[in-house]
């Protein structure tokens, strides 16, 4: 009987040990897996090459925009992309986005252009918050409207793309 006890005993602790063994494992390769998880998605991405390829792409942004195409400057935005713009609704998806480019393009006085500066971006390789401010000025040159915005892209399919965005113009000086 106290082979069997011993034996029992031996046996329960050999089990034991596996247990441990292999949970402590566990746990190790958890702590790694999620370390290199937690590592790609929080690594950050050069800031000056972001706000370079960000800027790249404000430029093009206001060739569209002074040249008026509302095609260039939706191909920007992300089909599920929401935009908040000044005194205006919040527009849900390209084609509302779009549509409001359109209408405001057709109010626009002639001459009138914009420029948009990238201040700081800050994020990762697959997304990017932007901050940034607007120049519009009238066909002589003169600064009619200063204002500010926001942009939230987001990498898809190798490209960048404007899933957020909103703006406001600065209050005018007197």
């Amino acid at each position: 009987m106290k082979k069997v006890t011993q034996f029992k005993c031996a046996t329960a602790c050999v089990v034991f040990f596996f247990f441990a063994v292999g949970c402590a494992q566990t746990a190790t390769n958890e702590t790694d897996s999620k370390s290199e998880t937690e590592q790609a998605t929080t690594e950050k991405a050069d800031p000056v090459k972001l706000k370079a390829e960000i800027q790249e792409m404000e430029t093009a942004w206001a060739v569209a925009d002074n040249t008026m195409d509302a095609n260039a400057l939706a191909a920007f935005y992300a089909d599920d992309a929401i935009s908040m713009s000044n005194g205006k609704p919040m527009f849900i998806g390209n084609a509302a986005i779009k549509k409001d480019m359109e209408e405001g393009f057709a109010k626009r006085p002639k001459g009138v252009t914009s420029s948009y500066d990238v201040m700081d971006v800050y994020g990762s390789d697959n997304y990017v918050t932007e901050v940034g401010k607007t120049t519009r000025k009238d066909s002589t040159g003169k600064v009619i409207t200063t204002g500010k915005y926001m942009a939230i892209w987001e990498k898809r399919n190798g490209k960048w793309i404007c899933v957020r965005d909103i703006s406001n113009e600065d209050a005018e000086k007197k």
